[in-house]
């Protein structure tokens, strides 16, 4: 994929964290108050909930970053590890924040246990910037003359 259309998609996908932020801090706090005579463990349960929304929200942000930075380095070069960072970036956001806003939402505990394949795609996307980005060439230094020309 174009460069351009990493940096275009991660601007995007930081705009609608920014959505799931205010939804979280203002809509969603209020839809998980537990009433006055809850039992600990719906308190807990309610916590828990709101924690995970906001873990998902921050990992959007950072890998909506990432992809990006995916974007940026892949102005720079042509290596197919850009896009492997890219698509394993769109994967870890579908997979880790995405179940974790189903598990919140849905109250489906099952998706939970998938979050950590997204995890791993995050960490694996990571992984594949580098070696994409160690591959960039460096520019060569500018002498003193070559700059005044």
């Amino acid at each position: 994929m174009d460069a351009k259309y990493w940096i275009v998609a991660g601007a995007l996908i930081a705009g609608l964290g920014v959505v799931a932020g205010a939804f979280g801090a203002h809509g969603l706090e209020t839809k998980l108050k537990t009433p006055p005579d809850a039992s600990q463990q719906e308190r807990d349960l309610s916590a828990r909930r709101l924690h995970n929304f906001e873990v998902a929200v921050r990992y959007q942000m950072y890998h909506a970053l990432g992809l990006i930075l995916v974007g940026m380095v892949g102005l720079h070069t042509k290596s197919a590890w850009i896009s492997i960072a890219g698509w394993l970036f769109i994967a870890g956001l579908l997979i880790f924040s995405g179940m974790l806003y189903g598990w919140v939402l849905l109250q489906i505990r099952a998706l939970a246990m998938i979050v950590p394949i997204g995890g791993t795609a995050f960490i694996l996307g990571w992984l594949a910037l580098a070696i994409a980005a160690a591959g960039v060439p460096r520019e060569p230094a500018r002498t003193a003359q070559s700059s005044a020309q």
